[in-house]
């Protein structure tokens, strides 16, 4: 019978994108393979290093003119965002203020028509009850 340790492991490792850190680690492989293997001479060897250099130097110098681009697109649609945002938060605010303002006028206009009828009723009270009392004296 076999046994499963006898057998052999294959071991599968996945890792999301390199991005800057896999490419600077390419280019160092290559020119370092690139020396070891280019029957050169000396001078030679330090022009094409340096050419390497500025190419790795202006791939770099582009990605960070591309992210700060990036960068300053997003911040401008923030701004605009935050901008609308703040509109439509003082709309609001200006619309309820007047809402407000016109509760309260008709409140107090709703106050004025009560205490008139208010007064109105106790004026006639007083009428009713003086002239039912004046019938009372001419009765007697």
């Amino acid at each position: 019978m076999r046994d499963n340790d006898e057998g052999p492991y294959i071991v599968i490792e996945r890792e999301s994108g390199g991005g800057v850190g896999s490419f600077v680690l390419g280019a160092l492989v290559g020119a370092g393979l690139a020396l070891l293997f280019a029957p050169k001479t000396g001078a030679e060897t330090q022009e094409e290093l340096k050419e390497q250099a500025r190419k790795l130097r202006s791939a770099a110098e582009e990605r960070v003119r591309d992210a700060q681009r990036q960068l300053e697109e997003r911040l401008g649609d923030v701004r605009e965002g935050v901008q609308t945002r703040f509109e439509d938060v003082k709309e609001a605010v200006s619309t309820g203020r007047d809402a407000a303002t016109e509760a309260r006028t008709d409140l107090e206009r709703r106050l004025q028509r009560s205490k008139a009828a208010y007064r109105a009723g106790v004026k006639a009270a007083r009428e009713t009850i003086a002239a039912e009392a004046g019938e009372e004296e001419v009765a007697d």
